[in-house]
């Protein structure tokens, strides 16, 4: 493989073509399904653009191995360690004065380069401000660079209001209206500004923060380029790179992550209810009726050339999900019945309940929720009777009430998806009223959250109903998607 550019990297061409492979493999271990097929238009990418515009060439690469707009999330940082900026000369190792590299520097530096929107000079700022305020460790084993200590000393977030003043100062020049100067632009609020002043001010805030957080990003790639360099490019692509949304751990997730996880929920549950509609449409063929096809085969000398079939009435199953929304399983829980509600036109009838040591039906709540999924667990926890006269999860009290006041709403037809961690708090798991609820409903399946080697510790009593019924192990967005895929009735 040659591409134009390619001396910038100092790459041979077995180089090049190792970094191409690299980037690939990464990815993949990150989730992406990439073919083999994508890995050779992303070579034929890098061949016909090279490397000389290295925002075309990310385009380029994205375009033939992303499937999904929110896999960018995964593939730039990827990039950026396989094909990184051109490593400019530090101001260790040229001839600017050792002042110019101070913090206050940096920080006038960088409210220049905001001011201007000049994303190059951003970038030789950011690895400036690595290479001097970044670096830890003593040792040459214990050396790194760390973003974080980076941003905390430059403090970026602070320069704002300097940097509107610069640009304020800037577009009255450009005006020629002699405004730039004064003491009101300096404050940013002076007598004369009108409605207009304060739009446009609300505008430029937005676009310098916009241009202070592409510098925080710029700062943590370059962070990540220098330990790279240490400690290789795949070890810290696979450790550094946060896992696409759905390989992120719901008991780990924070709110962000959360609120992406959210904006799948309606791409998963289409791409599910149409492997239901495909498992429905082979179950409808029913089995083969043995007395029927070898009757038919007395007209070919008993050979059954026409297997004849036994004809399934189309009855759609109910489903019936019982979720603990206490704690960080809330999160899981929640994205589970927004899941669920969007797949409700696959069943005959859905019923949702939420317990935390108390149970309470939410079907209602989670239906009205669905245009506004953020605050589906606030509004449950605010209008649903989950607790009683402690806070803590209490599985066999929050069981046996379901058993008691909603045992209606299980039958033969009714599959039951049990949500939670099994962690008792050391109450009493309350076996009988699970194996109750099996023995009325067609299936029951319960999703467990947490790895399965923590099943045996603590207060879980999560091999005791995994003796009742089948638990499975569901820790993000992909396990739940197949496993809901392999388990929903059909």
């Amino acid at each position: 493989m040659t591409a134009p550019g390619a001396t910038r990297y100092g790459l041979a061409d077995h180089g090049l073509a190792d970094h191409v492979t690299g980037l690939v493999r990464t990815l993949r271990e990150h989730g992406l399904r990439i073919g083999t097929g994508e890995s050779v238009d992303a070579a034929a990418v890098v061949d016909v653009l090279g490397l000389a515009d290295r925002e075309r060439l990310r385009a380029g690469l994205a375009a033939a191995l992303l499937h999904q707009e929110g896999q960018r999330s995964v593939f730039d940082p990827v990039f950026d360690l396989y094909f990184p900026l051109t490593r400019r000369t530090s101001a260790s190792e040229g001839d600017r004065d050792r002042d110019d590299r101070s913090r206050d520097a940096l920080r006038d530096r960088l409210a220049d380069a905001l001011a201007a929107g000049d994303q190059s000079a951003m970038a030789q700022i950011a690895a400036d401000a690595v290479d001097a305020l970044g670096g830890y460790g003593s040792s040459p084993g214990s050396d790194g660079w760390s973003a974080h200590q980076t941003l905390d000393r430059m403090r970026p977030q602070t320069l704002l209001a300097k940097v509107r003043t610069a640009v304020r100062r800037g577009a009255g020049q450009g005006r020629g209206t002699g405004t730039g100067g004064g003491q009101g632009d300096e404050q940013g609020d002076g007598p004369e500004d009108g409605p207009g002043d304060a739009f446009a001010d609300r505008l430029v805030d937005d676009e310098i923060r916009r241009l202070i957080e592409e510098f925080r990003r710029l700062v943590a790639t370059e962070a990540r380029r220098r330990v790279a360099e240490r400690r290789g490019t795949e070890e810290i692509a696979r450790r550094a790179v946060a896992p696409a949304p759905d390989r992120v751990d719901f008991l780990v997730a924070g709110q962000g992550r959360l609120d992406e996880l959210r904006r799948v929920v309606r791409p998963l549950a289409r791409k599910l209810a149409t492997r239901l509609a495909a498992r429905r449409r082979r179950a409808a063929r029913g089995t083969v009726d043995l007395r029927r096809t070898l009757r038919g085969s007395l007209s070919t000398g008993g050979v059954p050339m026409r297997p004849v079939l036994r004809r399934r009435r189309p009855v759609r199953p109910e489903l019936v999900l019982l979720c603990d929304v206490s704690g960080s399983v809330a999160g899981f829980s929640d994205f589970t019945m927004l899941l669920v509600q969007a797949l409700r036109e696959q069943f005959s009838k859905v019923r949702i309940f939420a317990f935390v040591n108390r149970t309470d039906e939410v079907t209602a709540l989670v239906t009205r929720g669905a245009a506004d999924p953020a605050g589906l667990g606030a509004r449950i926890q605010e209008r649903a009777a989950l607790t009683g006269w402690h806070g803590s999860s209490d599985y066999g009290t929050a069981l046996g009430e379901f058993v008691e006041r909603y045992g209606d709403a299980v039958g033969p037809r009714t599959t039951v998806f049990v949500l939670g961690d099994a962690r008792t708090n050391q109450a009493d798991p309350n076996f009988a009223a699970l194996r109750h609820i099996a023995d009325r409903a067609r299936q029951v399946h319960w999703f467990n959250p947490e790895r399965r080697s923590l099943w045996p510790t603590g207060d879980s009593a999560a091999l005791g109903y995994a003796g009742l019924v089948p638990m499975h192990e569901c820790r993000n967005a992909e396990q739940l998607g197949a496993l809901t895929a392999r388990l929903l009735p059909v």
